[in-house]
């Protein structure tokens, strides 16, 4: 009304003006257009020699077009493309082409492209030996470096990256006979695409592999102008792998459908990127050695929620969700890359029915929780950072409330059977060496009490100083463990608690997978919570079965082959020796002399877990010799090494180099044990020892 307003109280000489401006504007457009439409003919044939010496020159290829031609105001077609990377096979061969460049974005200096035609077009990928006709796809650019650009932008990164992609993507096209095929020493396979057509953005095609091996089905709609894509695929045949990641990467996956819906981007300056949308799938199966030795199948999983990107952080929105079945859970995590590369994961899940976990763990992921039923309601919360310049300060912290937890029914793993006598199978890698019986019915099977306490002292600091007060896991082992592999930049050190050894040896395979380490935890989680089975029997069971040499099981093997005594009759000395040879069972022999005595680098690990148990006050009812028995420890005659020619001193120490890599080895998870004991029991000011012992 304002403008009609306005309008009208225009004087005639006003809107003589006006029609006489516009006129000229017209004109000046027509001129221009007239003069564009008269070269563009010229500007085009530039344009692609220009094209022509880039990709000869920067990639060594022949860029071959037979024709090409403006058939429209802003349509180009061309006729027979070929890709020729020089001294390979063809990469790609197209009979023809036309695209649209649209009109107004190009105003702006947006190149966007409007329709698209492509008829007839092969794209061959070719590798022979370690030659490709691809590789230079993958070949870096230098770029210079801009004054100032010290810091990567990851939002305008993130933002340019979108961008080009979503010009690209046409509001309209047609596509006919498309084939793209992939072929090494000893493979070859096709993906054809007979037609695909966008219509105003909504799209369907179908993908067939080879002839017809499989068929995938693509629907959804597409709006280059706000950035949204839904996108939608099901497999018309059950299980139907994906090509070539089974033979390249070991991996094999499948599904019945999934669905990707990008809804939104927000931009709020150039530091500023939000990306909304949610994914989702059905009957999605895996599989790969490194996760489980079986398939892995999800019935159906979902994911909504939102990634903020700044210029130097990506983060998961708060109240971002995953449901896996009726499992709903709101992980945030944070990554920061420079200039202090820095992690931050919390999980706060509050009350939940457990059943709604189990339920929705995976078909194949944990075989020995298949079966298994539980009731009451649990709450877990995870709190997680580290910067990976400084991970001293690591940010740990994992509790769970699980105080109304029961376990009803157990799955494969029956944890309650090691309350009665089993069998246990005793394994080196992935060979049965025998069967062990873990009950009376054994005459080498050694109850608890019939143990010196002693051996279970030295035992228990060695590898778990806080078993009978934890619930399976120590935190503070936890987090060293993370902060040293970090350092190490490899895994270098576990943190696994006797309860969580005792889970892997009795009810797990020994398969190496990551898999198995999440059903390990999860397991001992339940043995510990639901306190089906005591502490004592826990740790009985564990002297019973662990190894201590080469085909030596249980405590009373152990005793009587090093030292020909019963387990009860174990000192200081042989205990700690003992409690030292847990974690590399196969080198006790390594650590004595020809003499039978042990060799000087052992004491380390006396010195250090008998300082401890003194200062703890555990051996207030032993007779402590010197060196904690250290010089008191004789091996059998039998198992001694043979004296070296020409030795007589029985102080010979020389050593070999496969123990010279022992007591680095064993130097090194000395002062990480010393390091952790510090933790846990803290230092005594007052003791010039403590020094010495929290570096060994």
């Amino acid at each position: 009304m304002k403008l009609l307003n306005a309008l009208s109280q225009i004087t005639p000489k006003q809107k003589k003006a006006i029609y006489i401006a516009l006129a000229v504007l017209l004109g000046l457009i027509l001129t221009a257009l007239a003069v564009g439409l008269s070269v563009r003919g010229a500007m085009l044939k530039k344009a692609m020699t220009k094209a022509e010496g880039v990709l000869l020159r920067d990639y060594n290829i022949d860029f071959k077009v037979r024709d090409y031609r403006f058939t429209g105001l802003a349509t180009v077609t061309f006729d027979h493309i070929e890709v020729l990377p020089r001294e390979r096979e063809q990469l790609a061969d197209i009979k023809q082409m036309a695209v649209t460049v649209r009109l107004w974005p190009l105003l702006f200096g947006d190149v966007k492209i409007g329709n698209l035609v492509l008829n007839n077009a092969k794209v061959t990928l070719v590798k022979k030996d370690s030659v490709s006709n691809y590789d230079f796809l993958f070949k870096k650019k230098e770029k210079a470096k801009e004054k100032g650009d010290d810091e990567r932008n990851y939002a305008a990164l993130i933002d340019g990256l979108m961008k080009k992609v979503f010009f690209k993507i046409p509001s309209n096209m047609e596509l006919d006979n498309f084939e793209l095929s992939y072929q090494d020493d000893s493979l070859q396979q096709r993906i054809r695409v007979p037609r695909a057509e966008i219509d105003g953005g909504d799209f369907e095609t179908s993908l067939f592999l080879n002839e017809h091996d499989a068929q995938w089905n693509f629907s959804g709609h597409v709006n280059p102008d706000k950035q949204q894509l839904l996108v939608k695929v099901s497999s018309e045949q059950k299980q139907v792998e994906l090509p070539l990641l089974r033979r390249k990467l070991g991996l094999g996956v499948s599904f019945d459908e999934v669905m990707f819906d990008l809804r939104k981007v927000k931009r709020e300056g150039r530091d500023s990127l939000t990306v909304a949308g949610k994914w989702s799938f059905t009957n999605l199966k895996v599989n790969h050695r490194r996760l489980s030795e079986r398939d892995i199948l999800l019935p159906e999983g979902l994911g909504e929620g939102q990634i903020n990107i700044s210029r130097n952080a990506l983060e998961v929105n708060p109240g971002s969700t995953i449901q896996v079945k009726e499992f709903v859970f709101q992980p945030y995590l944070k990554f920061v890359p420079k200039p202090h590369k820095t992690l931050a994961l919390s999980v706060h899940t509050g009350k939940f029915e457990a059943e709604k976990l189990f339920d929705a763990i995976p078909e194949g992921l944990f075989p020995g929780l298949e079966g298994i039923k539980v009731s009451g309601r649990i709450a877990y919360d995870l709190d997680f950072s580290v910067n990976f310049d400084q991970p001293d300060k690591l940010v740990f912290s994992s509790k769970m409330d699980d105080a109304e937890l029961k376990v009803i029914q157990w799955g494969k793993a029956d944890i309650k059977t090691m309350n009665t006598a089993f069998t246990y199978d005793a394994y080196e890698d992935s060979v049965l060496m025998r069967q062990i019986v873990l009950g009376p019915q054994n005459p080498k099977f050694t109850p608890l009490n019939q143990i010196a306490p002693i051996l279970k002292k030295t035992v228990l600091n060695t590898e778990d100083p806080y078993f009978y007060q934890h619930k399976g896991f120590e935190e503070e082992a936890f987090k060293l463990s993370i902060v040293t592999n970090i350092k190490e930049r490899k895994f270098k050190r576990g943190a696994s608690t006797i309860s969580m050894q005792l889970v892997k040896n009795v009810f797990l395979n020994r398969n190496k997978t990551m898999m198995r380490k999440f059903e390990e935890i999860l397991l001992v989680w339940l043995m510990e919570s639901s306190r089906q089975v005591s502490k004592d029997r826990m740790l009985e069971v564990y002297l019973n079965v662990i190894e201590w040499g080469k085909n030596v099981y249980g405590i009373q093997e152990a005793a009587h082959y090093y030292f020909g005594k019963k387990p009860s009759e174990l000192n200081i000395g042989e205990s700690l020796f003992l409690s030292s040879i847990v974690p590399r069972p196969k080198t006790g022999l390594s650590s004595f002399d020809y003499t039978g005595h042990l060799l000087p680098w052992v004491q380390r690990h006396f010195n250090t877990y008998g300082y401890i148990m003194n200062k703890r006050g555990q051996l207030m009812d032993e007779e402590v010799p010197e060196s904690y028995g250290f010089y008191g420890v004789v091996l059998q005659p039998g198992l001694r090494p043979a004296r070296p020619i020409g030795v007589v001193d029985s102080a010979y120490t020389d050593m070999d180099e496969q123990q010279n890599t022992i007591i680095r080895e064993l130097e090194q998870e000395e002062a990480m044990r010393a390091k952790l004991m510090d933790k846990l029991f803290g230092k005594d000011p007052n003791n010039k020892n403590n020094e010495e012992n929290s570096n060994r």
